[in-house]
């Protein structure tokens, strides 16, 4: 039985792409940012080839266990949905819209209209200081905070003693309906809080993703009888196409938890799992302190799953975009993400700089013998088997 963990370090660039600067990311380097900062230990990802992958400050190990280099992206974005779907062979030519100035008065008197409920905030804003100057508001009146970021984001923050979870959850796939069209924004996300002033996000935050328009690697290999497994993010991030499974997460470590499980099962295909809070509670923080201390204690977790890992299983190391704490930005990165792919089959050999997320998506199909089929890619299962 064939079994390939693909983990995405949700927002862990190793470098600016050489078109970073068309998006106010020149300099970006969210590794280099966290390499040198004594919180940072993460001896399994360096004897797996990560210093090997890019210059960020520190010297590699002479002899890596895992074939490595970068990838870089095509996609005309540099979100998490974009990210995604490239690496799983879908090119996202037109960026999704992104609001900077709030949504339009058609969108906001839809969605009250629609859920009965008035709208407060309309900015782009962060999410920590939202609830802070519109939370009070909120619990008085019984508005939904709404607000986006430089993300192409729809986001309606609510106590949950004011509006229960899965009524959010409702609110925000009547915002799912609306948004679409020229409106279709990436994702609409629910971001319940709680507490007092100056109140708490919860961990019951869900997002509601646009759908993607063709076929994926995940539909193909459940096409041909696979098990898809979607651990974290992953069924959101494709509004549950292409998945046999999924097992949502609170956190980084519910992640690896429920990863680590899944390794001690025998099943066919893929485990997709997304560790969000490198990006979440870090990167668009700023808190490279606790960045590398996240990357510590994830490393710790995959020296538990290495010797988990069979004969024919293949375990790949990636990220989405950058998220880089370091910079004075608070948004996404435009970077190279790293690529180490570990097995027991799998020659210690450089990848190269690859030309897009996607060889990712073409290399897991030939691996698992499906046909690429409309998929983008160029896979590189050859160059280390």
């Amino acid at each position: 039985m064939k079994r390939s963990f693909v983990i995405v370090l949700d927002g862990f660039g190793v470098g600016e792409l050489p078109d970073a600067a068309r998006f106010g990311d020149e300099g970006s380097n969210t590794l280099r940012s966290v390499c040198s900062l004594p919180e940072f230990y993460c001896p399994n990802l360096e004897k797996l080839g990560l210093f090997h992958t890019v210059q960020a400050g520190a010297a590699p190990l002479s002899r890596p266990l895992a074939a490595y280099g970068k990838m870089a992206e095509v996609s005309n974005a540099k979100d998490t949905t974009a990210g995604h779907w490239e690496l799983c062979g879908l090119i996202t030519k037109t960026p999704f819209p992104t609001y900077p100035n709030g949504f339009p008065g058609e969108v906001i008197t839809a969605f009250e209209k629609a859920t009965g409920k008035r709208v407060i905030c309309n900015q782009a804003y962060s999410g920590t200081e939202v609830i802070k100057d519109y939370g009070e508001e909120h619990l008085k009146t019984g508005a939904l905070i709404v607000y986006t970021s430089a993300d192409s984001v729809f986001q309606i923050a609510a106590h949950e003693s004011v509006v229960p979870v899965e009524t959010l959850y409702e609110y925000c796939r009547i915002a799912r309906k609306i948004l679409t069209g020229k409106h279709a924004v990436g994702r609409v996300i629910a971001r319940p809080f709680t507490g007092e002033y100056p109140f708490t996000r919860t961990a019951n935050r869900h997002d509601f993703s646009v759908v993607p328009p063709s076929k994926t690697t995940l539909d193909l290999l459940k096409n041909a009888g696979l098990d898809v497994i979607g651990v974290g993010k992953i069924g959101d991030i494709f509004a549950g196409r292409g998945l046999t499974r999924t097992y949502p997460t609170k956190s980084n470590d519910h992640g690896m938890q429920e990863t680590l499980r899944l390794a001690k099962e025998n099943f066919h295909g893929l485990c997709f799992t997304n560790l969000v809070e490198f990006d979440s509670h870090y990167g668009h923080r700023n808190d490279a302190v606790g960045y590398a201390k996240a990357l510590t204690r994830f490393d710790a977790q995959l020296g538990e799953l290495l010797p988990l890992l069979g004969g024919e299983d293949v375990l790949v190391i990636t990220a989405d975009h950058g998220c880089d704490p370091g910079t004075p930005s608070t948004d996404h990165s435009r970077e190279y993400v790293p690529l180490l792919v570990y097995g027991k089959r799998v020659a210690p050999v450089s990848l190269g700089t690859r030309g897009s997320f996607a060889d990712l998506s073409a290399t897991l199909l030939a691996y698992f013998s499906v046909p690429q089929g409309e998929t983008f890619g160029q896979a590189f299962l050859k160059e280390m088997l």
